[in-house]
């Protein structure tokens, strides 16, 4: 049976001073950390003692920070993946928020969703993002250890859920997976049947400990 813990990293500065994330290379803020740790304590639990694990993360400094902390208890080096990013919103990456609100053009409710122009130079199409994404998880999935994590982003989530329950890109124009920044979504395969399950989707209870029982 392999089982795939699914991190979207917590508090980076650019959510706190309003300007775009993306490739934008923000670094987690004093509470971002401390999420991180948290993070990393709520997987150590999961995660039988004894087994091998396999940690990727996105190359960005807000994910490799969080990955270094999973690591930490694992001791594991996280797999850098640059493929394992946030889309890229091009010029607009480390802008105000404002700045690309105004300019953003969003897809049509119908027609040509995948490669479809935003408006901003150098943003990546959703056919572009999906392509890489999808990429690395087939090699994820390809490597023999059953129990891995991976630390990627808020929107970057979407496109991890769906290579995982096999969404071909063509259908991933209308996807959308929301979590939260900081939480944990759990995929499982299972040995006999071989149907790959959702387990949970962007669970943050440790963030919030007055959640829990």
């Amino acid at each position: 049976m392999r089982t795939i813990y699914v991190v979207t990293h917590p508090e980076a500065t650019h959510h706190v001073e309003g300007v775009v994330g993306g490739w934008h290379d923000s670094e987690l803020t004093p509470a971002g950390l401390r999420a991180a740790a948290s993070i990393a304590q709520v997987l150590r639990a999961e995660v039988p003692d004894g087994v091998d694990v396999e940690l990727f993360s996105s190359d960005l400094r807000r994910t490799r920070q969080t990955a270094e902390k999973v690591a930490e208890l694992f001791g594991v080096k996280p797999i850098l993946d640059r493929r394992l990013r946030e889309k890229s919103y091009g010029e607009a990456g480390g802008r105000p928020q404002e700045w690309l609100d105004q300019r953003f053009v969003p897809p049509p409710a119908v027609g040509e969703r995948l490669e479809h122009d935003e408006g901003v130079e150098g943003a990546e199409t959703k056919a572009a993002w999906a392509q890489r994404i999808y990429a690395a998880m087939d090699e994820v999935v390809q490597r023999p250890c059953e129990h891995q994590i991976i630390v990627t982003h808020g929107g970057s989530l979407t496109l991890v859920v769906a290579s995982w329950i096999k969404m071909p890109i063509k259908a991933v124009g209308h996807a959308s997976f929301r979590a939260p920044s900081g939480s944990i979504t759990t995929l499982r395969e299972d040995d006999f049947f071989h149907n790959r399950q959702v387990v949970s989707l962007g669970d943050t209870r440790h963030l919030d400990p007055a959640k829990d029982g």
